[in-house]
């Protein structure tokens, strides 16, 4: 699928173009929406970076909120140590173990898990998805220097160089040297319920499916200490085959978990 970069206004004209410089992406400027017509996902640098649809009906766009929105709803009335993906890396009573989420996209998991006390280390190969989250984590940052309750999840949140691949930064890891790895591979989605967000659908098709996601586990588990986490759809099989320890269920997905030393209880 085609992209380009545009400026959300003039004054960003710089920084867009210097963006789509570094993605090798047309930079179209501060472009009109007729200008635009060809390319069917835009990245529009502003306030907030934020990838387009393009169309008359198009979704609205997809960007990394760890501010507001559903960022911050969770965050306050999202069920804190009782939310699955908590019980799913073993958190309990003191225990915030450090997280590897080797496959960070939106970065959604990954803050949670910064909120409820877990250091996150975020992995993530797609140099478009890579981009939208260091804006987001840029202007967490930003927002932690007025916010206390924000500030120790942005030192917690951390995103690492883009690696070209998820399975072989894990691979170069020391044996047991990790102590949770979180996998969420994009898995090819078949539901075209309204439950699914139209700009997420939107999200995935330029994405694609992580269609080397089976490769990703043997190095995770060698590589972590107390366990593999691998978040899957309710119905989809398991990682690389492979079946794990045990599964905690919902109502729409699942936690497969892949233990290998018990977690402190």
């Amino acid at each position: 699928m085609q992209l380009a970069v545009t400026a959300a206004q003039a004054e960003f004209n710089p920084s867009a173009e210097a963006l789509a410089a570094s993605l090798a992406l047309p930079f179209l400027g501060s472009a009109s929406p007729k200008d635009i017509e060809e390319f069917p996902f835009v990245l529009e640098f502003g306030p907030a970076l934020q990838l387009c649809a393009t169309g008359r009906k198009a979704p609205g766009p997809v960007l990394v909120d760890f501010v507001s929105g559903a960022a911050a709803h969770r965050r306050k009335f999202g069920g804190g140590k009782g939310q699955q993906v908590a019980k799913a890396v073993g958190i309990r009573g003191g225990f915030y173990p450090q997280v590897i989420d080797a496959t960070a996209g939106l970065g959604r998991d990954a803050f949670v898990l910064a909120s409820l006390g877990c250091s996150v280390r975020m992995l993530e190969r797609n140099p478009v998805v890579y981009a939208l989250l260091e804006d987001g984590l840029r202007r967490l940052q930003e927002a932690a220097l007025e916010d206390r309750e924000l500030a120790p999840i942005a030192k917690r949140l951390v995103l690492e160089e883009r690696v070209g691949s998820a399975a072989g930064w894990l691979a170069a890891q020391p044996e047991e040297s990790l102590p949770v790895v979180f996998l969420d591979p994009m898995f090819p989605s078949r539901d075209k319920s309204a439950k699914v967000k139209k700009e997420m659908v939107a999200f995935h098709q330029l994405v694609g499916a992580d269609e080397d996601a089976n490769q990703l586990l043997a190095p995770a588990r060698a590589a972590c200490y107390y366990r593999t986490v691998v978040k899957r759809p309710r119905l989809a099989p398991y990682l690389a085959d492979t079946k794990p320890s045990l599964s905690l269920e919902g109502k729409s997905g699942r936690f497969d978990i892949y233990t290998r030393h018990g977690v402190p209880g």
